[in-house]
Parts: C-alpha cells; structure tokens; sequence
C-alpha cells in the first residue's frame, strides 16, 4: 500500500480520531537548497579565511554550513586568531566576495521550480528564511526571478543569534502570521534542521549526499523526512507531514 494511502503510512485510517496537523505555510532555506551555493561559499571563506592565516579546508567549511556569516567568522577567530581584521571585518570581505559569485554563478538545485509551484498549488504562504544577509538573498532572488514566490523574506543577520538558534524561524513564522507548529521547513542544513525543531515546526530535510549505506549525513536524524531532491515532493509525502501529530 502506497505511503499516504487510506490505511497507509501517513495515510487517514477509518475510525482514526488522531488530530492532524494543518499546514499553513513553507518555509525555504536558500544555500544549498535553492540554490547550489554551497561550493561557491567554500571557495570564498577559504580564499579570504586563508588570508588571515587560517587554512580553511571543505571539511573544515562544512563545519559550520547553515550559519550565520558573522557566526562563522567568531568561530574560527576563537579557534585560530588573526591579528588586524576583527571578526566583522573579515565576514563583510566573505559578504562583498559572495555577492560577486552569487550574481555570476549560482544555479538552482534541481527541483526547486517543482516544489514552489507544489506549495502554491496548496494554498500555503511561503517564505525565504535563511542565514545570509538580506544582501545577499536579494542577489538570489533577482538573479533567479523568484520574488513572487515569496510573501515573506527574512535574514538571520538581525536575530538574536543564527541558525542552530530558532529565532530566524520563529520571526519568519511571525510576519506570515501562522503559527510555527503550521509551518514545513526545507532545509539542506543541519543547522537549519536544528532549529526548525526547536522552533516547533515540521522539517523536510535535503540534505548533499548520503552515507556509504545511503543513511542521511550525521545531524539529519531530526528531521521529520529525510529527502534526496525537492522534485520528491508529491501528495503522498505532503499527506504524511499533515498526519504527523500536532506540536503540544
């Protein structure tokens, strides 16, 4: 029996009295989900990190995918201190870099077009709520024409603190009106998976590759559904979000 069928996973069993959840909105991430940023962002934090004396690898970069740039460069100031720049300096030359490649460079992720057009076919808000300063979002987003997707775009850069923290979520659900446990989030980070469960909500989890047995990368064991691509996303899986139980 097919998930989201009558009596199937996530599907609606006769008699079956459990609540199910409504979904109101979407929230989208941007790098790495939206767009195929991720190699670009690892190109520009080790070209301008090695600068200041900091060799920065991929591994090392992927550390710390999904959050905030001034959160970055904290972190490897607290580990390997530079002399000069201070942290803010050197994640606005990542910022100025970035706004260069994104421009020139960027490509959606494959089945982007399918899941926005998906939501909008259900009658859900949607929102961009990602890491990257609002400069930045705004490069994708007039690059790709994705402006009319979107009721609500918001940067973590004026939160309380980035992506593990909730706050960029929370504030996102806010100004589309509806509240957290109403609203999916696609992420491709687990920093962004993290904090969408702390923020009460459901989670949709793209992660980049999978595990030698094909198990989803460390850190994604939150996440409601685990995802290869967001051309995935159909009616079954959409019935299997709304049959999770309602956030207490």
């Amino acid at each position: 029996m097919p998930p989201g069928a009558p009596g199937g996973p996530g599907g609606a069993v006769a008699g079956d009295r459990r609540p199910v959840r409504a979904i109101e909105a979407a929230v989208f991430d941007m790098d790495g989900l939206l767009v195929d940023s991720e190699p670009l962002w690892h190109e520009v934090e080790i070209a301008v990190f090695g600068r200041h004396g900091v060799p920065l690898t991929v591994e090392l970069c992927r550390q710390t995918k999904g959050m905030f740039v001034g959160d970055v460069a904290r972190h490897w100031f607290a580990r390997a201190p530079w002399e000069g720049a201070t942290p803010e300096d050197v994640a606005a030359e990542v910022v100025e870099a970035m706004a260069g490649v994104l421009g020139e460079e960027a490509a959606l992720k494959p089945g982007v077009l399918h899941a926005l057009g998906f939501c909008r076919a259900k009658g859900v808000r949607m929102a961009l709520a990602s890491s990257s300063p609002r400069r930045l979002i705004d490069v994708v987003v007039g690059r790709h024409g994705l402006a009319g997707w979107f009721s609500v775009v918001h940067s973590a850069e004026h939160e309380v603190a980035g992506k593990p923290h909730p706050a960029v979520f929370l504030h996102t659900a806010r100004l589309l009106g509806t509240h957290p446990s109403r609203c999916v989030v696609f992420e491709d980070a687990a920093a962004g998976v993290h904090g969408a469960k702390a923020a009460g909500m459901v989670c949709v989890a793209v992660p980049e590759g999978r595990g030698a047995a094909g198990e989803p990368p460390p850190g994604f064991a939150g996440a409601d559904v685990v995802l290869g691509s967001l051309e995935e996303l159909d009616d079954a899986l959409w019935a299997r979000l709304a049959a999770l139980p309602p956030a207490s």
